[in-house]
């Protein structure tokens, strides 16, 4: 089974324990030493599988004190649902073309300039990660408030909840973010020029077109850190061969 599979499984596991009335509401789950014997995994997947129970409202971590259940209640319909950066990217580039799209149609001229200081931010050769990546959210923010429809700007504001909130989806933005800076740059200007020109389909391909290159190098820092992982292992295996022979 793979590392995500596995994750999810253990998190499946541990919410059934939950539901039986094994850990009850209020209760403290057992430390990620004893569940990890419990279901013979290691440490890492347990944590990873309580970091996706709490997204979805199932579980409190409270650093230094430990895991809490959570009661089942109206507050888990805002819960997020444990999705990769794979699933995230995908559904972006879906709803917000259209979102582009609708913003075409009736794009101010104040609301573009809005738009071209963003990417004016996002830009700076001065400007920290963090607030790149503001103004990164504030421009597809401001797309989804201009195309009008509140249903849409609704759902474009829960993606960029799950983009910030979700650990392993804000881990893989944060590494591949950093180093595409460059690229960014150019593809918000191209969908800024497609809205210049009151174009809807032209903006529909550019926010596109920005989602493909994204899933691209999301795919390739993904099979890069694979291959670290393979390498790191091996060399754990070499030494430890090694340290065995000189017994």
């Amino acid at each position: 089974m793979s590392e995500s599979r596995l994750y999810q499984s253990i998190a499946a596991e541990i919410l059934k324990l939950i539901e039986s009335g094994e850990f009850p509401v209020g209760s403290r789950l057992p430390g990620e030493r004893d569940l990890a014997e419990r279901f013979g995994v290691s440490r890492v997947t347990i944590r990873e599988a309580e970091i996706a129970l709490e997204a979805q409202g199932r579980i409190s971590i409270k650093t230094g004190s430990g895991v809490y259940v959570k009661a089942r209640g109206t507050d888990t319909l805002g819960a997020l649902p444990d999705v990769t950066a794979f699933d995230l990217t995908a559904a972006r580039a879906v709803i917000e073309a259209e979102a582009a799209a609708l913003a075409a149609s009736h794009v101010t001229d104040d609301e573009l300039a809005e738009l071209e200081a963003l990417i004016a931010a996002m830009s700076d050769p001065n400007a920290t990660d963090q607030a790149a990546n503001e103004a990164d959210q504030k421009f597809h923010l401001a797309i989804a408030r201009i195309a009008g429809n509140p249903v849409v700007e609704y759902c474009i504001h829960l993606i960029w909840r799950m983009r910030n909130d979700l650990p392993r989806v804000r881990q893989v933005y944060a590494r591949v973010c950093h180093n595409d800076s460059n690229s960014r740059t150019e593809e918000h200007a191209a969908i800024l020029t497609a809205l210049q020109r009151r174009d809807p389909a032209a903006a529909r391909n550019a926010m596109r077109s920005h989602f493909q290159r994204l899933f691209e190098s999301m795919l390739e820092a993904t099979e890069s850190e694979a291959l670290a992982e393979v390498r790191r292992r091996t060399q754990q295996d070499r030494e430890r061969f090694l340290a065995t022979t000189r017994i």
